[in-house]
Formats: C-alpha cells, structure tokens, sequence
C-alpha cells in the first residue's frame, strides 16, 4: 500500500501582517488512480494561533513543514487506514439474493 499525503489547501487568516488562522486541507491517495486498490480521501483541519497551534508570524514564513505540522496527521493516518482497511482490503460483502430459490412444497 504507497500512500501518498498532499496538503492541497492552506489559506491564512491574517490581521496586522500576521497569520492568525489557518485553513488547511490534505489529500490522502492509497495507490495510484486506476488501480483496484486506489482509494482518496481529504481531511481538513483549522489552526489557531491563540489556540497555542502555532506561533503568529508573518504568511511567507510559514514552509510546508511548518504548515503539515499543524495538521493532526497522526489521526488521519489512522482514519485512512481504517478507510482502506474496509473500502479495499476487506470490504463488507453483500448477500445476492437468489431469484431461482422455488419454495418447497413439503
């Protein structure tokens, strides 16, 4: 399973030349489009500085790193698993009923 984890989305809020909020958004994709195990899902988090999820600072200071740093990644890791798990690798069958079932006449 390559699952590869994008932040697709992170929009400041800022006052006084300082981001005090974040929107941020990540993409998950286990495998690649196509394949039969290709599963995607998007997460998204809002980051507050008076929270205490980061320090205010100036928008061009705040690097990929940074920003992924204030998604709750360790949670989402699990919550994609545990999508796969029951999307792809082990998902509910359903039963197919049997239309040619005749009733028995005894």
């Amino acid at each position: 399973m390559a699952v590869t984890k994008t932040l697709t989305k992170s929009i400041p809020h800022v006052k006084s030349s300082k981001a005090e909020k974040w929107d941020l958004e990540m993409t998950y994709e286990n495998d690649s489009e196509g394949d039969a195990t290709y599963y995607k899902s998007v997460f998204s988090h809002t980051a507050i500085a008076a929270d205490g999820d980061f320090t205010k600072a100036a928008k061009s200071s705040f690097n990929l790193a940074a920003l992924t740093a204030m998604c709750p990644v360790s949670q989402w890791d699990d919550v994609f698993a545990s999508q796969v798990e029951s999307v792809i690798t082990s998902p509910v069958v359903q039963p197919v009923p049997d239309q040619a079932f005749t009733v028995p006449s005894s």
